[in-house]
C-alpha cells in the first residue's frame, strides 16, 4: 500500500500529540518532517524526524497538517500562501479533540467520558468560566451551558466588574492573579462552590461537556473529568523548560519535599513519561475538588516564598504554569484512587 506523505506545522504539544495519533492510527500515512516558523525555542528534531524552519522547507508536494493553537492559523496560512503552498488543513481544536478521542480509544490508557453510558440521573454542575478584564472580544458566538457560571479572575485588580462571581469575594486570592493566573478562579470555586460537582473552564477554552454528559456522571460514579493529556517530547519535562525558570520549578520540587514528601518521590517516575494534564481545566466532584485544591494551594504558597524573585515581587504567571505540572503530578499519582473520565479541549476563537 502507497503512504501518504504529510508534514506537521508545529513542533510543540498540539503538533507532537497529532503526530503520535497519526503515526498509531493511520499507517498509510507517513510523517516527514515538522515545519516551524524558526528554530528558535523548538527542538531541532523529534522522535528523530527533523524540524524544519519554513525557509528552509523545500518540499512542494506535500500535504501539511496546521498543528497549533488556532489563534496561530491565520498568520501561518499567510506565510505558507507566501511561499507558494497551498495543500494545507488546518486542525482546529474540534478536529484534534475527535483525532485524540480515535488515539486514546486505540491505546486504552485514558478512559474516555463519551464511552460511559448515560444513566437517568443528571449530575448537580457548576463550572465556573474564568474573565478576565482584559481578555479580548471571541470572534464567534459561543451559548454556554446553563451550568457554566462566568466568574472574574483577578477581580481584586481591576477597577470594573464584568461577572456577578468574581474571585475576590469572601475567601480569596484575587489579588495574586498575575501569578496564579486561573488558578485565583480554582482556589474561590474550591472554598465557595456548593455543587456536586464543581469545574473551572476558560474564556478561550472548554472542555467537550455536553448537557447529555451529565447523566453520565452518577451512573458511572466519575470522580474527575479531565482533557486529554497532551503529549510531549521526548518527555513532559520540556514543557517546564520552556515556560518556567528552573530556579523556580527547583523551588516548587523543595515545596513538595517539604509539604508532600511521597508525590515528591513519585515526582521522577511521573515526569519522566510523555502524558501531561494541560490548561488548569477539570470537573471534579465537590470533594475531589476541594481535596485537590486543599493539596495544591499550600504547595503554591510555599514555592513563591522560596522563589527568587519571591512570589508578591513579581508578576510572571509563573505560578499558573506550575499549577499544570501539580494538576499533572497530582492525579496522575491518584489515577488508581479516582475514577477519571477524559474528554477533548476545545478552543473558542
Amino acid at each position: 500500500m502507497d503512504q501518504i506523505c504529510v508534514a506537521v506545522y508545529g513542533a510543540q504539544m498540539v503538533a507532537v500529540s497529532v503526530y503520535y495519533a497519526i503515526k498509531t492510527l493511520y499507517k498509510d500515512c507517513r510523517v516527514i518532517c515538522f515545519i516551524v516558523n524558526n528554530l528558535t525555542g523548538n527542538p531541532s528534531s523529534i522522535d528523530g524526524l527533523p524540524v524544519v524552519p519554513l525557509d528552509k522547507f523545500q518540499e512542494t508536494d506535500i500535504k501539511i497538517l496546521i498543528a497549533t493553537p488556532e489563534n496561530h492559523h491565520e498568520a501561518i496560512v499567510d506565510a505558507l500562501r507566501k511561499k507558494g503552498l497551498k495543500d494545507y488543513v488546518c486542525m482546529d481544536s474540534r478536529t484534534e479533540a475527535m483525532l485524540m478521542e480515535k488515539y486514546y480509544k486505540k491505546t486504552g490508557r485514558f478512559p474516555i467520558l463519551h464511552d460511559c453510558p448515560e444513566g437517568r440521573q443528571k449530575a448537580d454542575l457548576a463550572v465556573y468560566m474564568t474573565r478576565f478584564h482584559k481578555d479580548k472580544p471571541l470572534k464567534s458566538s459561543y451559548r454556554a451551558q446553563s451550568w457554566i457560571y462566568p466568574i472574574q479572575a483577578g477581580a481584586a485588580l481591576a477597577e470594573t466588574s464584568i461577572a456577578d462571581v468574581r474571585d475576590d469575594q469572601g475567601d480569596n486570592i484575587s489579588e495574586k492573579n498575575a501569578n496564579y493566573s486561573e488558578l485565583s478562579a480554582l482556589y474561590w470555586a474550591g472554598k465557595h462552590g456548593t455543587a456536586d460537582y464543581l469545574g473551572l473552564f476558560h474564556y478561550r477554552r472548554i472542555l467537550d461537556v455536553q448537557d447529555e454528559d451529565l447523566f453520565r456522571l452518577l451512573k458511572n460514579d466519575v470522580d474527575v473529568i479531565l482533557p486529554y493529556p497532551t503529549l510531549h517530547y521526548p518527555n513532559i519535562g520540556e514543557h517546564h523548560k520552556r515556560y518556567l525558570k528552573e530556579e523556580d520549578w527547583n523551588a516548587m520540587l523543595h515545596a513538595l519535599e517539604e509539604l508532600a514528601p511521597l508525590y515528591a518521590k513519585a515526582y521522577e517516575g511521573i515526569f519522566s513519561g510523555q502524558f501531561f494534564y494541560n490548561y488548569n481545566m477539570l470537573i471534579a466532584k465537590r470533594e475531589v475538588f476541594r481535596a485537590f485544591c486543599d493539596w495544591m494551594f499550600p504547595i503554591l504558597a510555599r514555592t513563591e516564598e522560596l522563589s527568587k524573585p519571591k512570589g508578591w515581587e513579581r508578576a510572571d504567571r509563573y505560578i499558573g504554569y506550575l499549577g499544570e505540572n501539580l494538576t499533572t503530578l497530582y492525579f496522575m499519582y491518584h489515577q488508581r484512587d479516582f475514577k477519571i473520565a477524559h474528554t477533548g479541549r476545545w478552543m473558542l476563537v
